[in-house]
């Protein structure tokens, strides 16, 4: 696995990591930050993607996913909600099962 998408998903696991440790009050506008971001990440990638697509647009810049989360009332967790939500966009990448990337023959 190369060392950005290594990184990448070491921060997208951090993001779920600090999402579930956030005060369940502001679960309610978190999750529909991370919702939102969900949305523009189907929009951008489509539902056919491998996690090297996904890293390469979140090593190419999150701006546009943290103005999402903003404008969502997270804007104080706005990194948290991008990492999160690309973590959960992961899960979906056709090359990345059980949090590990495999290579299909």
């Amino acid at each position: 696995m190369s060392a950005p998408l290594e990184n990448a998903i070491y921060q997208w696991r951090e993001g779920e990591e600090r999402l579930r440790q956030a005060d369940p009050a502001d679960l309610g506008h978190l999750d529909g930050a991370v919702f939102a971001v969900l949305d523009e990440l189907r929009h951008r990638l489509g539902s056919t993607f491998e996690v090297t697509e996904l890293a390469e647009l979140y090593n190419a810049g999150t701006e546009w996913a943290e103005e999402i989360a903003a404008r969502r009332w997270a804007a104080s967790d706005a990194v948290t909600v991008v990492d999160a939500a690309f973590s959960r966009y992961a899960r979906e990448a056709a090359d990345f099962a059980g949090g590990r990337r495999y290579l299909r023959q």
